[in-house]
């Protein structure tokens, strides 16, 4: 597996309430600004997305992929790719949340392997756009701004 690319931020949210944001894949498009579209295709006994398709397009990253996920109740969420993509290869990441006491910090690690050769450095930039943009999209879908 590839590096992982990891940032933090902080919502004036409670866990149960930015995992309900998380946890609404079709409202992806709206927020998480690479995602073009999100369809749950399955979910499990908890009722939560447990495969979701989705459609990226992240500049030098397009692709369509089918992810799997795994919840842990409102502390975190797992997913890697159960369909690849035509580009993506892996894509495996996580949320983590934890309680500080006025809100929620909210850890988002990624990892993605491409089928395309790309250089390291550039691969990485991606990765990281594609974390901060998601972490700056969920702060702001939660808190309402």
């Amino acid at each position: 597996m590839a590096d992982r690319t990891t940032s933090s931020i902080t919502v004036g949210a409670d866990r149960a309430g930015v995992m309900a944001v998380i946890a609404d894949f079709a409202a992806y498009p709206e927020w998480a600004g690479q995602v073009k579209e999100a369809e749950v295709l399955s979910t499990g006994a908890d009722g939560r997305p447990e495969t979701v398709r989705f459609v990226l397009d992240a500049g030098v990253i397009s692709d369509a992929y089918t992810l799997g996920y795994t919840w842990q109740d409102d502390e975190s969420v797992r997913w890697q790719v159960v369909e690849p993509g035509k580009m993506l290869a892996e894509l495996a990441g996580s949320y983590q949340l934890a309680d500080t006491g006025t809100g929620t910090e909210v850890t988002y690690e990624l990892s993605a392997d491409l089928k395309v050769p790309m250089i390291g450095m550039i691969k990485r930039k991606a990765e990281k756009v594609i974390v901060d943009t998601a972490l700056k999209g969920l702060k702001k879908r939660v808190e309402g701004h």
